[in-house]
């Protein structure tokens, strides 16, 4: 979680026989826009297996999450960085002045692995890294905290609630001075291994049902802002690449089944550079190979391996991806937010934020197709993970048409795991993405488990996703609609035996409460004209052909 954001605590058999689609329109034909684009979909190309891991959330409205089956939850975020697992304390940072805060119950890391592994639910666990947790503390005010008057007493602000509590800054300037055990006790690895020890004691090792996952802390680049009062200096390779197999190396002696996830970081900065460098490589870097920060951690880590008879340390390469894009819902920021999805693989689009020319000059992301590159070079076999992305407006159906974009991106990409930070409330539309993937029907029904070639002729336009049913061989197909326009556009499927007839179901502003499941369409040889509704996300179910 960013400075500014508070915590919330098989191999498939191709089936043989091409087909086409021919359907009634979604809306009458004299309301569509033909606009030349083509969509196209072949069941026996490009076949892999998506991962269910990434419709994960950081946390969920419980009967959401209940409904969608969610995958995979993660315990993170800035007040991760200063947990105490002994005392059940955490440090909120600059999010919210500073202050030690006792968990209640319901909040502490037991309780998020009870609640997610009684229902089914893999779990992620930051672990922490910074070399400070939370000291004993009283459980409501006055709190202890990082900038106290009684030490600083001339601040910029002081919570309104506890007035000893300042924000640490004194004419928009940090302050320095602070003093670590004001409210932090100094700890090191070997915390960790007795955290992860203390989780099996109580839920099993990760192999029997325990906690999956651990996560090497928070976007540590960061912690020189978000945990100033502890961390005042800028992380360098040495000390991020130190600590991190130190502490890799802690949680595998303590559970050798479970995973560890890093590095996590905040954004493109940390994505590239340390915290000495800045936002582009440069003397850190150049003293390290020349390779930015993440291509060294990835090396770094391969080389804790071998140094330690191949055994894995780093089971998934984590970057956190929030587009650098406003938050509004006007025409202009709905077109970008639709547009900027396209960061994520696409090797001609240039970000049109600070990233880009007018800012750090940064080439076309390809964000997961270059964390891919990049493990493929320096410390193959690791997977790809990101454990914290929005792309906001989640309360309109713009939201939910990116969140449906993103989703599709995901799978056919091949991310492993993901996790969204700041969940949709279960209303809202961005709700409805999750369930075009995991509930359409309302009965459990889900988007296909192995994706499949699907192409669109303007992706930008009309984007399409699909992916063949294990279970029963059935095709899915997803289409967005990014326009305000219906679009007619023609379908094609090959490859695939089918029964005759498809379902629809879609979601769009004509109804925002609920996916409508519309009228069975006929399956014919050749092709299909199909009508997508403007602003729309639309699955078409191909039932295979019984034998």
């Amino acid at each position: 979680m960013g400075a500014g954001r508070r915590q919330q605590l098989r191999s498939a058999t191709t089936l043989g026989v091409a087909l086409t689609l021919v359907t009634g329109a979604l809306t009458a034909p004299a309301a569509a826009a033909m606009t030349g684009v083509t969509l196209s979909v072949d069941v026996s190309a490009a076949r892999h297996v998506i991962s269910p891991d990434i419709y994960g959330l950081n946390g969920a409205d419980p009967a959401f999450a209940a409904e969608i089956g969610m995958p995979v939850a993660r315990w993170g975020g800035n007040a991760s960085t200063r947990y105490n697992f002994k005392n059940h304390t955490y440090n909120t940072g600059s999010d919210w002045y500073f202050e030690n805060i006792v968990a209640g119950p319901d909040n502490t890391v037991e309780s998020f692995v009870r609640t997610n592994r009684d229902r089914g639910t893999k779990q992620i666990v930051t672990v922490p890294m910074s070399g400070w947790v939370a000291k004993d503390s009283p459980g409501a005010h006055p709190f202890a905290c990082g900038f106290p008057a009684t030490r600083f007493p001339t601040q910029d602000g002081f919570d309104q609630w506890d007035p000893n509590c300042g924000n640490g800054k004194l004419n928009a300037a940090n302050l320095t001075g602070a003093v670590p055990t004001d409210t932090s006790i100094a700890v090191d690895a070997s915390f960790d291994g007795e955290m992860v020890s203390h989780l099996v004691s109580q839920f099993g090792p990760a192999a029997r049902g325990g906690v999956s996952i651990y996560e090497l802390d928070n976007e540590p680049v960061l912690w020189n802002a978000t945990h100033r009062d502890v961390h005042p200096d800028a992380v360098s390779y040495d000390e991020l690449g130190g600590k991190s197999t130190a502490t890799a190396a802690a949680v595998k002696a303590a559970d050798p089944s479970a995973a560890v996830l890093g590095p996590s970081g905040w954004g493109y900065c940390e994505w590239v550079a340390s915290g000495l460098d800045g936002c582009a490589p440069g003397a850190d870097a150049a003293a390290h190979g020349g390779l930015n920060f993440s291509q060294w951690y990835l090396k770094n880590m391969r080389d804790f391996s071998a140094a330690h008879g191949g055994k894995r340390f780093l089971n998934y390469f984590d970057q956190h991806y929030y587009p650098q894009i406003g938050g509004g819902t006007d025409p202009d920021a709905d077109a970008l937010r639709l547009r900027s999805t396209r960061s994520l693989w696409d090797p001609t689009y240039v970000e049109e934020s600070w990233i880009g020319p007018s800012g750090v000059n940064a080439p076309p992301l390809q964000f997961i197709r270059t964390m891919k590159s990049w493990v493929a070079q320096y410390y193959p076999g690791t997977k790809i993970a990101i454990t914290e992305y929005n792309w906001g407006a989640l309360d309109n159906i713009n939201g939910a048409l990116t969140q449906s974009d993103v989703l599709g991106i995901f799978g056919r990409e091949g991310l492993d795991l993901a996790t969204m930070w700041g969940e949709p409330q279960p209303t809202q539309p961005g709700a409805y993405a999750f369930r075009m993937y995991r509930n359409y029907d309302g009965a459990g029904s889900r988007f296909g488990d192995v994706s499949v070639s699907a192409v669109s002729s303007d992706q930008g336009q009309l984007a399409v996703y699909g992916a063949q049913r294990l279970c029963d061989n059935a095709v899915t197909v997803m289409v967005v609609n990014k326009t305000g326009s219906d679009q007619a556009s023609p379908l094609s499927v090959a490859g695939f035996n089918g029964s005759g007839t498809a379902q629809r179901f879609t979601y769009s502003p004509a109804d925002l409460t609920a996916i409508v499941h519309g009228q069975d369409l006929p399956v014919r040889r050749g092709r299909i004209d199909a009508t997508f509704p403007a602003n729309s996300v639309t699955l078409l179910v191909l039932p295979a052909r019984r034998r």
